[in-house]
């Protein structure tokens, strides 16, 4: 009996369908709003499809349903086969599973219903906050419990990044909530004013830094190299990247509050940091990418390194625009304004979804121990999401610089040349851009999933399953 069998694949299963799925919802609502935007009707009046309710919704379910069971998926399998163990417990590992799911769901319920605390990325009511306390502590103790027991001396790059996202979540998830409850469903932040608002973007940034990021960077770290068979480009690079990544991160969250009662002082370090956090980006990205070095034909030939590199090309460009963003000047046009809505999506879309999709792809014939059933409908995936990213940041870095203009434009007596009304409709066309990026991402996510579902029926039982070299 091969090594692989003693690991515990069932609960990275579990996540890595869940992940397929979770796209699905948290990309359809994300079509539903986009589509609101640009013809308001499709609310029909009903409070809980309105956009107020499903935005909170739709970056919840991508960025913690979708983005955390990818997440989970990837650390448990990667943290298995670098150390050489099985998970530290099956019990508490499937814990984390149904807790996570149940999480989502209270979520997919209590938002559209209204119930908010109204803080980017924290709306959730303290219940669901408590319960999330619970299934990440769960969480760290099956991961830090495993890499304890681990037979090798050496911990994987991977590893770290997957470490650094439990620990900094733990951290920003727990300061950032601690709340007064008032009612079963209803609490207040103990924090007010301005320092709720830097308390907030302290968390709000870095749920962006750890768990859009240092969490991916993991995912990028083993699977880059698994499925190119290539050692990382530089090992040490890795280190410096980790480190410098780690402790530049957490101070940039004032740049989300320039031109704001924050003090200037404040404003300013977040802005610098910014900018140092360029370095550690790139020489992240670079590392990824020359993985490849010798081997770039595999771009031609493999449509699933194809997914991983571009999402590291991705990273690269967002990880560039987000620094120049944060510089004030910069952010005083850009600010409030749709380019931060196409900065975001090319960061997420183009970075941390097409490195699942290749994550979930070098998975699913592992895990389910068949060949994957359409390379051609991975190439169908592949330019229909490429498509859809360009189609959908391109429209709102146009619509974005054009609101920013046209918001500050005056007349030689002081007043404004455009109303806020003529900025909405000059959006328009933009709008329908986006929608069009959009459907087109969501699109080839469900030909994916087709993919996925017919690799997987019929499949043999895990103890087939095809086995990975030694790493």
């Amino acid at each position: 009996m091969s090594d692989h069998t003693t690991y515990n694949d069932k609960v990275v299963r579990q996540f890595a369908v869940m992940t397929l799925v979770w796209a699905i919802v948290g990309m359809a609502v994300g079509v539903l709003i986009a589509a609101q935007l640009a013809w308001p009707v499709l609310n029909f009046d009903i409070p809980w499809l309105t956009f107020g309710r499903l935005r909170p919704l739709h970056t919840n379910a991508v960025i913690f349903a979708f983005g955390g069971s990818a997440l989970f998926a990837a650390s448990y399998y990667v943290v298995q086969r670098t150390c050489h163990v099985r998970l530290i417990s099956d019990k508490l590992a499937a814990f984390t599973f149904w807790g996570w799911q149940a999480i989502i769901v209270a979520a997919a319920i209590t938002l559209p219903l209204g119930f908010s605390q109204s803080k980017e990325y924290a709306e959730l009511e303290w219940p669901i906050d408590i319960a999330i306390a619970v299934v990440w502590v769960s969480y760290a103790i099956v991961f830090f419990g495993t890499i304890m027991k681990r037979k090798t001396p050496h911990i994987y790059v991977a590893n770290w990044f997957f470490a650094a996202l439990i620990i900094a979540v733990t951290m920003l998830h727990v300061v950032n909530s601690i709340e007064i409850p008032v009612s079963v469903l209803k609490s207040y932040p103990v924090y007010a004013g301005v320092q709720d608002a830097m308390v907030q973007w302290w968390y709000g940034h870095n749920a962006v830094g750890f768990f859009l990021t240092a969490g991916f960077l993991g995912i990028m770290y083993y699977f880059i190299p698994k499925q190119a068979n290539r050692p990382i480009y530089s090992y040490r690079l890795s280190i410096v990247h980790f480190w410098a990544l780690v402790f530049t991160y957490i101070w940039a969250g004032p740049h989300h509050l320039h031109y704001t009662a924050l003090p200037d002082w404040v404003q300013s370090l977040g802005m610098v940091f910014s900018l140092i956090l360029l370095a550690p980006s790139w020489g992240g990205m670079i590392n990824g990418v020359m993985t490849l070095s010798g081997a770039w034909e595999k771009l031609r030939t493999d449509p699933v390194i194809r997914f991983l590199i571009v999402s590291v090309s991705f990273y690269g460009m967002a990880t560039f625009e987000g620094p120049m963003m944060a510089i004030k000047t910069v952010n005083s046009l850009s600010h409030y304004t749709d380019w931060t809505i196409g900065h975001v999506h090319s960061g997420a879309l183009g970075w941390n979804a097409l490195v699942s999709f290749g994550m979930l792809y070098f998975l699913f014939p592992r895990l389910y121990g068949r060949e994957l059933y359409s390379l051609k409908l991975v190439e169908i995936h592949f330019w229909t999401a490429t498509i859809g990213i360009v189609l959908y940041a391109s429209s709102m870095w146009v619509s974005g610089i054009m609101q920013g203009l046209m918001w500050r434009a005056v007349n030689t007596d002081g007043t404004l040349t455009y109303s806020f009304v003529e900025s909405v409709e000059a959006m328009h066309p933009f709008y329908i851009v986006r929608l069009t990026g959009g459907a087109l991402f969501l699109f080839g996510t469900l030909v994916m999933a087709y993919n996925m579902w017919k690799t997987a029926v019929g499949a043999p039982s895990i103890e087939t399953a095809i086995p990975e070299p030694a790493h």
